[in-house]
């Protein structure tokens, strides 16, 4: 009874107000970076404000809101911002440091993450890991018909750049005879 009204008390009295206090303190970042993203420009200053936040509106960046409110969803979402603008901003250790400290079980969401793991540690050369960060985009949900083939693809030019012929083939043809809907068929031929 004891174990059960902690837990209870821990969740109504500490759990869901720093969620909540969380949730407010991360939106304005979160609407910047959006911003950024749906732009897609990237620059240093708005990278900056971002993280360490400071101005504009922001007064803690995500690497602050990632460590005062780890647990919560605001902090798992401020590591996938993280790992975004760091990556962006050319810092690849960071953005892996980062977005392995992502999780989420939105699956479009999830293979982008997975994804960018792939970028960072292709620009490291750490192809191996790369190569396998890439495949794990293209598994996360096979029934989504946008993101997988996409991450197929992505996966499949990658292994043909590290040498992986065969297996850039098998992937090419997963795309064509899994997702013949997809815009990226009409490039598997020619590769």
């Amino acid at each position: 009874i004891l174990l059960a009204g902690g837990w209870i008390g821990y969740k109504k009295f500490v759990k869901e107000p720093n969620e909540a206090k969380a949730s407010d303190v991360i939106f304005p970042a979160e609407m910047l970076f959006d911003k950024m993203a749906q732009q897609g420009t990237f620059n240093k200053d708005s990278i900056n404000l971002v993280l360490n936040g400071g101005g504009n509106g922001i007064a803690q960046g995500v690497l602050k809101i990632a460590s005062n409110y780890s647990g919560t969803e605001a902090g798992n979402r401020a590591h996938y911002i993280a790992g975004a603008c760091y990556l962006h901003s050319g810092d690849f250790n960071n953005a892996i440091k980062h977005l392995k400290d992502f999780t989420t079980s939105a699956t479009q969401i999830q293979a982008a993450a997975y994804s960018m793991l792939g970028d960072a540690n292709a620009e490291l050369k750490k192809n191996e890991e790369a190569f396998s960060y890439y495949k794990k985009a293209a598994a996360v949900n096979a029934k989504d018909e946008f993101v997988t083939p996409e991450a197929l693809y992505k996966a499949a030019m990658f292994a043909e750049n590290i040498g992986k012929s065969t297996e850039a083939i098998d992937m090419l043809k997963k795309i064509r005879d899994e997702y013949p809907r997809s815009s990226r068929v009409n490039d598997v031929d020619k590769y």
